[in-house]
């Protein structure tokens, strides 16, 4: 497994060593020691969560606040998403940046999203199952979300808005800026 920084602190790209054949391939999809020595944190994931969407679903942009709140490690098993990571950590240096890759069943990449960040992503596919591991558990009253169309995280979901389906919930999210006012 190699590990790659992306430009939001704390945020890491995660390529499994994958050991192909005639028969299909093999790879170790998590193995604690091995996660926290090359990504340089000490994590004990809890849950684990899977949704099954398709194309054009949009869910996010998501958060646990206070002690509840989560790190994830997030890989696609079936499909592709683009994959959005918002680090809404006051005091932070990359604080209202984001991130977006692309991952796939195919590329197996997986995203690791420190504690403090807003999580979302859309399906790119037809279909696509999307799994992530949790630091913490669910807390329904820690739960929160920002817009994921906010003009000022000005996000580009690679695909148009018109064909995005998006939860009620998620289309009632508030602003970027109403969250920063809150936590000031």
């Amino acid at each position: 497994m190699t590990v790659k920084h992306t430009t939001l602190l704390e945020c890491i790209v995660i390529e499994p060593t994958i050991f192909k054949d005639e028969r299909g391939y093999f790879y170790e999809s998590f193995n604690e020691e091995k996660f926290n020595q090359l990504t340089g944190q000490n994590i004990h994931f809890v849950q684990d969560n899977q949704s099954f969407s398709t194309y054009g679903v949009l869910r996010g942009l998501h958060f646990q606040h206070g002690v509840h709140a989560q790190a994830k490690l997030v890989r696609v098993l079936k499909g592709e998403v683009l994959d959005v990571a918002v680090d809404i950590r006051s005091g932070s240096p990359t604080f209202g940046e984001h991130f977006s890759i692309v991952l796939s069943a195919e590329n197996k990449l997986q995203l690791f999203i420190p504690r403090g960040f807003a999580h979302g992503f859309v399906v790119l596919s037809a279909e696509a199952e999307f799994f992530y591991k949790c630091d913490n558990y669910y807390n329904k009253e820690s739960e929160g979300s920002i817009l994921y169309n906010d003009t000022e995280l000005d996000i580009d979901w690679y695909i148009d808005a018109s064909k995005m389906i998006v939860s009620e919930k998620d289309k009632e999210s508030g602003s970027f800026s109403a969250f920063k006012r809150a936590i000031q």
